[in-house]
């Protein structure tokens, strides 16, 4: 079965008319999306968009062979005209099952937003599913028949592409592929780098993909690092790298601090960010979660970690600093990276980058940036991926 992406943009394409964004402005050559429309073995058109004729013709194609036309969400702007020649658009209901004569089945599936997911079965067994823009599957069986090749509106709804984990509909040999692309993340090596961090990747207009096929897409980073400054945007990078995988545990270094009102706001901050599906638990303990088998870890963050960790070796006062909490500072240290090495989950941590300023006045200040730089460094050798975060920008040190 073959797949023709006649559009892999939002419905108001990239760049969208009269938009002066920045991501609009860099969308040109490759980086330009029509609508997302997908041609099925020239006989299953999956969403009209203007200019699909043209758009097939363009990729070698010719809708004159197809025999049915599904919609996969509402259409706010003009009527689109149907080329002559073409049936009428429709839509399937939720749960029923579409036999073509061509020996294709779809089945509706239904979404938690308007529109309709279609899962695709051709007559040579290989099976796709395509999910509208901004919708994720309402329900699905457990466990499930994983999808040759999954296209969904990776950027805007993430948590669609975790569901579809969770219940094993897309594994590890699926091919996720980014449609319904807009504005939201800048193109080109930008939105490749979310991408490949989700597991998924984006292709140009008219490019035809073979169902089942093999394609080189970048493994996901078992363990990263991200370090940035204060309100760098570190966090959220950490959070929207593990926003497409189920069933994050959030372990969360600096306690609860009761009766400290900022504190507070800021950790409702960060829960209200994250997915509804992840757990949290407040630990300074990371050896033995590391050693465990279980979920994907976001760990934030080694700077408060480390604050624990001075406090629990008495490493602020010159005197036990030099009486054996040095050593024992270190010991931890080395504990912690031994199990980052060893450990089989996926870890993604997030830390302070305190270096480059201002260098502190007192002598407890310049032992906690040495430290702490210390401790980056150390972690980021375990690390298949570093970032740093500068001004919202993730800039790549090691990938």
């Amino acid at each position: 079965m073959d797949v023709t992406l006649l559009g892999t943009g939002a419905p108001a394409g990239l760049p969208r008319p009269d938009c002066p964004c920045a991501a609009c402005a860099a969308a040109q050559g490759e980086d330009a999306r029509a609508a997302t429309a997908l041609l099925v073995d020239g006989a299953l058109l999956l969403d009209l968009t203007p200019g699909a004729a043209f758009a097939a013709a363009r990729a070698g194609h010719s809708l004159g062979g197809v025999r049915q036309v599904l919609l996969s969400h509402p259409h706010d702007g003009p009527a689109v005209e149907v080329p002559a020649g073409l049936p009428q658009p429709g839509r399937v209901p939720d749960g029923r099952e579409l036999a073509l004569l061509t020996g294709h089945r779809v089945r509706a599936v239904a979404m938690d937003a308007p529109g309709t997911g279609y899962a695709v079965t051709g007559p040579d067994g290989q099976r796709l599913l395509y999910l509208p823009p901004g919708g994720a599957p309402a329900g699905l069986e457990e466990p499930a028949e994983s999808y040759d090749l999954v296209l969904a509106d990776v950027v805007g709804r993430p948590d669609a592409l975790a569901k579809l984990r969770a219940v094993g509909a897309a594994g590890p040999t699926t091919d996720v592929v980014a449609v319904h692309l807009g504005h939201e993340v800048p193109p080109g090596r930008e939105l490749a780098r979310r991408l490949a961090a989700a597991g998924a990747r984006a292709v140009p207009d008219g490019t035809t993909l073979a169902v089942g096929g093999y394609e080189d897409v970048p493994d996901v980073p078992r363990r990263t690092l991200v370090l940035g400054g204060a309100r760098s945007g570190k966090s959220v990078e950490a959070e929207r790298r593990l926003a497409s995988f189920p069933d994050v545990l959030y372990v969360a270094t600096g306690g609860s601090r009761g009766g400290d009102t900022e504190w507070a706001a800021r950790v409702s901050a960060h829960r209200e960010r994250r997915p509804g599906s992840w757990r949290t638990v407040e630990t300074c303990d990371l050896v033995p979660l590391l050693e465990d088998d279980g979920p994907p870890l976001l760990v934030d963050c080694l700077s408060l970690w480390l604050t624990d960790a001075m406090d629990a070796v008495g490493a602020w006062d010159d005197a036990e600093w030099a009486d054996g909490g040095e050593r024992a500072l270190r010991d931890r240290v080395r504990e912690l990276t031994q199990a980052v090495r060893a450990t089989r989950r996926t870890v993604v941590a997030v830390s302070n980058e305190v270096g480059s300023g201002i260098v502190p006045a007192t002598a407890s200040g310049r032992r906690y940036r040495d430290e702490l730089g210390r401790l980056n460094a150390a972690f980021a050798d375990e690390c298949e991926q570093v970032l740093l975060v500068v001004a919202g920008q993730a800039l790549v040190l090691r990938d």
